[in-house]
């Protein structure tokens, strides 16, 4: 792929304002402050008029249960005689998409097609499709939609290569912000590599000040080539409205989910390591003998996974992944995360203050025995899904590596296990004494009854206690 900032060149429209001393002389000299009054009066047009055709509306819509609380009352329920029971709703929710595919795939971002039971979309023509979901990834917020029963080429947008963006360089926001209709916004890219931002589970986003409103999540960030380098999906804002910090997904991280929707899959697959990470603080900083606290520092490392297959130890810092500089674990999982399948990656490491590298094999996380089981007996599980835990779920899920036993991996609003406060990754331990080991043990144990449950669970690595009435 050509590199950004050789592209930027050749577009006729200005280049951002080089600001770093850093860059070098070649990044000097494709990136010019506009040296005469013409070269001001240039427009974004032709990019935007190449670039909207590609960006989608995408409207969802799901049907929600009211719930009237004076109706759990047999009293209230006798005298109302059945009627005005809680009557059904039409939720709706409006975002943006990117068409990636000219067969119609489209990537958005899951918040916006969330729980849904109808989606449509509706083209920068005004056309709209039914659309349904092929793929929904919650740990990057993205999602993958195909236009149903066309059979027309559709406009779409080229992946550029996310890690040439450099702080400075201009970029178009375009999406439908409060539903207005599709609106561009132009501005620069703020910041690299955000990785405290708190959105999903791969923290690492390009920031910008384009305008970015409710409506645009899921819509197209592009360079002055024309090409994604992100898909918007969130805001800081004390308002609601856009304060100039909008953060978007790299297309680096898009491209991945994106092939694994084009490949036929429903889930997404990425490489395992098979080690837990943790930041390095300036005490732990200190300790070491570092400069600076950057890095990331194994705290456990799995047996029989790639990285102990590698020779990965406990204590040892990680500083590169295939020569990019890693300064935390969330810079570190970006990075492996967008690795592809079935080759190598080289890791430089720290240990016992002396440089070693190591090269770890790119694979997926084993997903074997999970015998995943909706629990339907009278209990405090009952309508929760529970699995045995594999390691494909313990990286899903964010547990630590190693763990074993049965995990919650969903569970419905109105499921009793949903209302006494169970949730998505409760690791449950015993019941009545009894050891939960595998998923028959849950169902064996809630399947007898009982009027009283004593029940030990793990949740956010905290041991919990919890006696529940039968």
């Amino acid at each position: 792929m050509i590199p950004f900032f050789r592209r930027a060149a050749t577009v006729s429209v200005f280049c951002a304002i080089v600001l770093s001393a850093g860059l070098s002389p070649v990044s000097a000299q494709t990136r010019q402050v506009p040296s005469s009054a013409a070269e001001l009066k240039l427009s974004y047009a032709p990019i935007v008029q190449r670039v909207q055709p590609a960006v989608v509306n995408v409207y969802a819509a799901k049907t929600v249960q009211n719930r009237n609380p004076l109706l759990d009352d047999p009293l209230f329920r006798r005298f109302f005689g059945g009627q005005g029971m809680q009557p059904e709703q039409m939720q709706r929710s409006l975002g943006s998409g990117v068409m990636v595919d000219a067969s119609g795939l489209v990537v958005t971002n899951n918040h916006v097609i969330e729980g849904a039971d109808q989606v449509k979309v509706s083209l920068a023509d005004k056309r709209e499709f039914e659309a349904e979901i092929v793929l929904k990834d919650s740990r990057t917020d993205l999602a993958v939609l195909r236009i149903k029963d066309s059979k027309e080429k559709f406009a779409t947008l080229d992946f550029a290569n996310s890690d040439d963006l450099l702080v400075g360089d201009v970029v178009l926001a375009i999406g439908n912000p409060f539903g207005v209709g599709q609106t561009v916004t132009h501005g620069i890219i703020s910041a690299l590599a955000r990785t405290q931002v708190g959105i999903t589970d791969y923290q690492f986003f390009i920031q910008t000040d384009a305008a970015i409103n409710p409506g645009n999540s899921g819509g197209a960030l592009v360079d002055m080539a024309g090409k994604l380098v992100g898909v918007n999906t969130a805001i800081f804002s004390r308002s609601g409205g856009s304060q100039g910090i909008g953060f978007a997904i790299p297309a680096n991280m898009v491209r991945v989910v994106v092939a694994s929707a084009k490949s036929g899959g429903t889930a997404v697959k990425r490489p395992w390591l098979g080690a837990r990470l943790q930041n390095v603080t300036p005490d732990i900083a200190e300790t070491l003998g570092l400069k600076t606290p950057s890095g990331a520092l194994v705290v456990n490392v799995t047996s029989n996974s790639p990285a102990a297959k590698a020779g990965l130890k406990v204590s040892d810092l990680v500083t590169a992944i295939d020569a990019q500089p890693i300064d935390d674990p969330n810079a570190f999982e970006y990075r492996f995360a967008t690795r592809p399948l079935g080759g190598t990656t080289q890791l430089d490491v720290q240990r016992g203050g002396k440089p070693v590298k190591l090269t770890v094999a790119l694979e997926a996380a084993p997903d074997t025995g999970r015998d995943e089981i909706v629990l339907k007996g009278r209990s405090p599980f009952q309508g929760a899904k529970v699995a045995n835990i594999s390691p494909a779920l313990a990286d899903e899920l964010r547990l630590d590596a190693g763990v074993e036993g049965v995990v919650i991996t969903d569970l419905t609003d109105t499921a009793t296990a949903a209302n006494v406060g169970f949730q998505k990754g409760d690791l449950i331990l015993a019941v009545n004494g009894v050891k939960i080991v595998k998923t028959s043990d849950l169902e064996k144990v809630t399947r007898d009854g009982a009027r009283l449950w004593r029940i030990v669970v793990v949740r956010g690595g905290q041991q919990i206690n919890v006696t529940l009435g039968g």
